[in-house]
């Protein structure tokens, strides 16, 4: 049974990431694998019995798919990084948006955490609407030479899901497409009919001046109901030099629109 990696720092907010994650595994026939990091103040209270607890208490919040709790002593984005080479399919992550986990993952840290991590992540947040599944699925063309991981992932929660993928790219006045956008956007419509995954190709002008691909894909998400927005965790060559703000701001957008991504 594939295994849905989902760390916890034991909020209220890793709670939604718990509820994905218990979604997902239920889909895929997997197992719910919850995680903590315990830094060595937690280790004080008890020998860490009372964290055990707390993720104990976290897993029996699941009852569609099987779960187990693993405590792990050491840093927080080593540990998941190492638990995620064991043969997970999928990290489910919450974050607490631009504030960020309570084991000091910010804004920033969770772009470094899936770029980390050895499998492709989905991001959720303490507001991300569960019940809402992934309907639609928004997957921006990218010029990235390893795009193939991201659409993997996006062909299997597509498939067991039902999902339509929407290709989106943003066409700005006076622009040429790259070689390597239009190549991949190419890949991924073969592989997503290769899969018979419902897809449409949206080409939306650009109505501003800005570089920026960010708010006009999360603006689009937002009209058309996305339950999900995926990316890629690393920089393109075209857009490197404002490509990590820019990634930020999706994975921790104000909608809170779950992001699946890969690097």
């Amino acid at each position: 049974m594939p295994k849905i990696l989902c760390p916890s720092d034991l909020t209220d907010a890793s709670l939604t990431g718990v509820a994905f994650a218990e979604l997902v595994a239920h889909r895929l026939g997997g197992t719910v694998q919850l995680l903590h990091a315990m830094d060595r103040h937690e280790k004080k209270f008890e020998g860490g019995a009372l964290v055990k607890e707390e993720l104990d208490e976290q897993g029996r919040t699941v009852t569609q798919a099987p779960v187990e709790a693993h405590v792990r002593e050491g840093e927080f984005m080593q540990v998941i990084a190492e638990e995620s080479t064991k043969g997970a399919a999928l990290m489910v992550c919450a974050s607490h948006g631009a504030r960020g986990l309570r084991q000091s993952l910010f804004g920033p840290d969770i772009i470094k955490l899936v770029r980390k991590v050895a499998i492709p992540s989905l991001v959720v947040q303490k507001h991300s609407p569960v019940g809402k599944g992934f309907g639609t699925i928004v997957m921006p063309v990218a010029g990235h030479d390893r795009i193939n991981q991201l659409v993997d992932a996006v062909c299997l929660l597509a498939g067991k899901f039902g999902s339509t993928v929407h290709i989106y790219q943003l066409v700005r006045p006076g622009e040429q497409p790259s070689e390597a956008l239009e190549r991949n956007k190419k890949l991924m419509m073969q592989r997503l009919s290769a899969e018979g995954v419902a897809h449409q190709l949206v080409e939306e002008p650009s109505h501003g001046f800005s570089v920026g691909f960010s708010q006009p894909t999360i603006n689009y998400a937002q009209r058309v109901d996305a339950g999900c927005i995926a990316i890629m965790s690393v920089a393109s060559e075209e857009y490197r030099y404002i490509a990590d703000a820019e990634k930020e701001r999706i994975l921790t957008n104000e909608p809170g629109i779950p992001v699946l991504c890969s690097q």
